[in-house]
């Protein structure tokens, strides 16, 4: 699953330089998540560090890419041997 940031995001810059993947970026109002990026934090951390530091708590799981473990861990892997 990757993440989502909602329109309660207050453009603050904590989450942006907490993701290992590179996968938030500031978008046309408010920042948001390439969900191809996006492995929710797994294979770096035990958690989305991007849902840990957001203040407003406006980072959700996005419904329209939802994925599984091992689907996410296959994703982590794809993006750290292609780098």
């Amino acid at each position: 699953m990757a993440l989502l940031i909602t329109e309660e995001c207050i453009n603050c810059d904590v989450c942006e330089p907490q993701c290992p993947n590179s996968a938030i970026y500031f978008g046309e109002e408010i920042y948001e998540i390439n969900p191809s990026l996006c492995t929710e934090c797994v294979g770096h951390f035990d958690e989305p560090q991007c849902q840990v530091v957001c203040p407003v708590e406006c980072i959700l799981v996005n419904p329209e890419h939802v994925e599984d473990q091992q689907t996410l861990l296959e994703k982590f892997e794809r993006l750290t041997t292609a780098a």
